[in-house]
């Protein structure tokens, strides 16, 4: 699994950070993601698919 972010549509909702702390944090002065790890492990795969479907501007990509 291999994760994408748009950075320039993130809304800050911070919602990702929430449901994947290992995956995702926010950035401390505008509260849009941080993408910690691109290639997480299985073990990591529900909680970014469903971060993917809860983000409200969809800025998660996953392949």
């Amino acid at each position: 699994m291999r994760i994408e972010i748009d950075e320039d549509l993130c809304c800050g909702a911070g919602t990702c950070a929430l449901v994947a702390p290992g995956v995702f944090d926010q950035n401390d002065e505008d509260g849009t993601v941080i993408l910690l790890d691109a290639t997480p492990g299985a073990e990591q795969r529900a909680a970014v698919e469903e971060a993917a479907e809860r983000c409200p501007t969809a800025v998660i990509r996953i392949t």
